[in-house]
């Protein structure tokens, strides 16, 4: 294995990249309540992971390191390069930056920080009017801004996998699950039938693509 050069160990690109991603999911997330909080949270815990073992230290490497020292021997594993695993596992060459699966990975993170805005719009906007938020992408799902999360998420583990996201990724998802029925409890006693027709139509986290335009979600008239 060629050690030649540690790209690791830059925590000032951990700071600042955990600050700009965090931070940019805030200005769109909002949290207002425990609840939002522990979303927040959860899905920064994930991103202060990933920029931890992005730029300082490679701990999924570093466990991984004897077989994939000797399954790709002439690489330099603590390069900057070999941390995109896929592209390294699927003996791809070239720059990495530039491969199918960072590339997708873009699609992704770009779609959820774009769901999160667009959401926490219509929401603020039904909140201040104390009304159930049944526009934009309510319209399709009843959960955009967690669908927002796990796609960011799911997103930088196509960029960057470690064994740490690809743990924490499931248990997250779970426990938004969790949140997203705790919060349709919620809607239900404040909004009693306005919510129970909306939600028989409008399905919780997977849009009905398939169905046309006369099926679309309830609306308020």
């Amino acid at each position: 294995m060629n050690s030649a050069t540690n790209d690791y160990g830059l925590w000032g690109l951990v700071v600042l990249n955990s600050i700009i991603f965090v931070g940019f999911a805030y200005s769109f997330f909002k949290p207002a309540n425990l609840r939002d909080w522990r979303s927040f949270g959860a899905y920064s815990a994930f991103i202060v992971a990933l920029f931890a073992e992005m730029y300082g230290f490679p701990l999924t490497i570093y466990l991984l390191s004897g077989w994939l020292g000797s399954k790709f021997p002439t690489v330099n594993l603590f390069g900057h390069d070999a941390g995109h695993l896929w592209w390294l596992a699927t003996g791809q060459h070239g720059n990495p930056h530039f491969g199918a699966f960072h590339l997708l990975s873009f699609v992704f993170i770009f779609a959820g920080f774009t769901l999160l805005s667009n959401a926490w719009h219509v929401l603020y906007q039904a909140q201040r009017r104390h009304r159930l938020a049944v526009a934009g992408p309510y319209r399709f799902v009843r959960h955009p801004q967690y669908v927002g999360f796990v796609a960011i998420m799911f997103g930088f583990l196509l960029q960057w996998p470690t064994l740490l996201g690809l743990v924490m990724f499931p248990v997250l998802v779970v426990m938004y699950v969790r949140l997203a029925a705790s919060e349709e409890r919620d809607s239900e006693a404040a909004f009693g039938d306005a919510w129970r027709e909306y939600a028989a139509v409008t399905p919780r986290f997977i849009p009905h693509l398939w169905k046309g335009d006369h099926d679309r979600p309830f609306r308020i008239h």
